[in-house]
C-alpha cells in the first residue's frame, strides 16, 4: 500500500504543479479577520472600556482568574482564565496601568470553553481586569497584581 499511496501522490503533484507554474490555478490566500484595532490603542482603561463596549460591565463570579499577587518579573507574569458564563464569546484582558491597557482580547464560537492561559508584560503594579462577553452583556472581575522587577516601563 505505500507505493501506492506515493504513486497516487507523485501523480497528483505532476497534474498540478504544471498548472501552478502557468498560474491557471493559484492558491488562495489567507483570509484575514477584520477587527477593531482602536480598543487596543487606547490610553486608559476606561477607554479602552467604552471602545469595546463594556464600560458598564458588572462583577461575576462565574469569570476565574488566576494571577499571582506579586510578579517577580513584569515581563512575564502568569495568568490563566476561564467563564463559566453560559454563551461567553470573548474575554479581554485590560492592564489598568499599563500605557496601552488593552493587553488581550479571545473571541470564541458561543459553544465553546471560554479559556486560556498567557504571559502578560506589566509597566508597573496594577489591576488586572477580564472582561467576559456573553448574550450581548459584559461581566467583568479583577485582581491587584503587585510587580517587584521588571516590566515594559524599563
Amino acid at each position: 500500500m505505500q507505493r501506492r499511496d506515493f504513486l497516487q501522490a507523485f501523480g497528483r503533484a505532476t497534474v498540478v504543479a504544471p498548472l501552478l507554474a502557468a498560474g491557471l490555478l493559484r492558491p488562495a490566500g489567507a483570509q484575514t479577520m477584520s477587527f477593531n484595532r482602536a480598543p487596543f490603542e487606547a490610553r486608559t482603561a476606561a477607554d479602552a472600556l467604552r471602545l469595546i463596549g463594556a464600560a458598564g460591565a458588572e462583577t461575576s463570579r462565574d469569570i476565574q482568574l488566576k494571577a499571582p499577587e506579586v510578579a517577580e518579573n513584569g515581563a512575564a507574569v502568569p495568568i490563566e482564565v476561564a467563564s463559566s458564563i453560559p454563551g461567553t464569546t470573548r474575554l479581554s484582558i485590560l492592564i489598568d496601568k499599563n500605557p496601552l491597557p488593552l493587553a488581550l482580547q479571545f473571541n470564541f464560537a458561543p459553544e465553546a470553553a471560554a479559556r486560556f492561559q498567557a504571559k502578560l508584560r506589566m509597566a508597573e503594579s496594577s489591576r488586572l481586569r477580564v472582561v467576559a462577553t456573553a448574550g450581548g452583556k459584559h461581566y467583568t472581575v479583577f485582581r491587584e497584581v503587585k510587580v517587584t522587577v521588571g516590566g515594559c516601563g524599563d
